[in-house]
């Protein structure tokens, strides 16, 4: 017992002076505990401060902007008469159009107009050579002669033998057989006319007229060729003035406008070109077709245009209005400035109070018609308001507006532009102005 005791003794002694560095240790660990913290705090703390500054910023940015007018551009709600129609994609056609081809044959002589020109019907446009037809008609016209020369000397026998058959010299066989042969000359004779008439027939073929009025096109065949009768295409001629328009429309509208046609008798007809922004020309509704392209499940019209300054061109694109009704007060605005929002469309109004402020505002609107640059409205606004129709994006209700210079003057060209003549507008429905599915505005749909 006594050398354990001993023995321990001195373990003990040399454990003891080791507990102090680890008191030591767990002191450096704390102190850097809380240098972290005060660290982590002041970063949140700057944090915190940049974002307080942000957000105060921000609302001074926006105070700021709330209280700079924002340039728009306004349009003027107009009052006036306005057409209704229905428009369709047509093709120009020629009214008439000749394909020439000879009727007989022979070598081409040089032709006797100008690619492009205009031609009258009747005008001699091509020759082919006559010579070998003029000397047909005259072999047909020597056949005549001597056939009528025999029947000359058939006559006078037949009037000799008559006189001897009455005096008893002759018998009856031979003045039958004198008739009988006068009676062949007179048939000769009828045949040589009728061989006459077709010659001089050909003759006058190989004089190539137009058929028509219209506008000669190129050249099909040139000078010195040998043509085949009733086969070789010389040239096409087509008639320009009157021309003709045809367009398709689907067949739930064409009771509507086979209504109105027996109504009216005759439909206005508009063609504006490929942009449907300029007009080209105005015309009238001709015809119907007699059936519905079940393929398609569309309806044929053909329209017909004068086409004075030839604006319309064979094979020519065109957007067509159909002019169903007008309507002499109604209320237009350009397309643009109409917006789809939760209770339906809407538009932004500008109003200006007695100070001369000029302030934004959310106005609803009832719009019956539109199509293109401009809409037809029901209800919502008056003659006279202004909307905006560039800038509302950036507007909210009783937002400060201002309207530039320029701006006007771009408004104002626009509303003259929109006020000439024929406005674009679409009739969807009948006389009730109710616009259906298809015919309405994109924000509407």
């Amino acid at each position: 017992m006594s050398i354990e005791g001993t023995l321990e003794s001195p373990n003990s002694e040399l454990s003891s002076p080791q507990q102090p560095p680890a008191r030591k240790g767990s002191k450096v660990r704390i102190l850097v505990y809380l240098v972290l913290l005060c660290a982590l705090g002041a970063i949140v703390w700057r944090i915190h401060q940049n974002q307080v500054q942000t957000a105060a910023a921000t609302a001074s940015q926006a105070a700021a902007l709330l209280g700079r007018p924002v340039p728009v551009q306004v349009a003027t709600v107009e009052q006036k008469p306005m057409p209704i129609f229905l428009s369709a994609l047509g093709t120009v056609t020629p009214y008439m159009s000749v394909t020439v081809k000879a009727r007989v044959s022979g070598e081409l002589e040089p032709v006797k107009f100008t690619e492009g020109q205009q031609v009258k019907q009747g005008e001699t446009i091509m020759v082919i050579d006559p010579k070998p037809y003029k000397a047909v008609l005259d072999q047909a016209k020597g056949a005549l002669a001597h056939d009528e020369a025999l029947l000359k000397n058939a006559q006078a026998e037949f009037a000799r033998y008559k006189a001897l058959y009455a005096a008893g010299v002759v018998s009856k066989e031979t003045l039958d057989a004198d008739e009988a042969a006068q009676g062949q000359y007179q048939g000769a004779i009828e045949s040589d006319k009728a061989a006459i008439e077709t010659a001089q027939l050909q003759l006058e073929w190989c004089t190539i007229q137009s058929p028509i009025n219209g506008k000669i096109g190129l050249r099909l065949v040139d000078p010195g060729n040998i043509i085949t009768a009733n086969t070789t295409n010389l040239v096409i001629i087509n008639q320009f003035q009157p021309i003709a328009v045809y367009f398709t429309l689907p067949e739930n509208e064409i009771p509507q406008v086979i209504h109105m046609l027996a109504a009216a008798k005759r439909l206005p007809v508009d063609a504006y070109d490929r942009g449907d922004q300029a007009k080209l020309a105005s015309g009238q509704l001709l015809t119907v077709d007699n059936q519905i392209d079940t393929t398609t499940g569309t309806g044929k019209f053909k329209a017909v245009f004068d086409n004075k300054d030839g604006a319309l061109f064979p094979n020519q694109f065109v957007n067509i209005h159909l002019v169903m009704e007008n309507r002499p007060n109604a209320l237009v605005i350009p397309s643009a400035a109409i917006q789809t929002g939760l209770q339906g469309p809407y538009v932004w109004m500008v109003d200006t109070d007695a100070k001369g402020v000029a302030t934004s505002k959310i106005q609803p609107v009832k719009v019956a018609l539109a199509e293109g640059q401009v809409s037809i409205l029901d209800g919502g606004l008056e003659a006279g308001q202004q909307v905006v129709v560039d800038g509302a994006d950036r507007l909210r209700a009783g937002q400060i507006v201002a309207v530039s210079a320029r701006q006007k003057q771009t408004t104002q060209a626009a509303s003259q532009s929109t006020g000439s003549g024929t406005a674009a507008q679409v009739s969807s429905a009948s006389s009730g102005g109710k616009g259906n599915g298809k015919h309405e505005t994109k924000e509407q749909q």
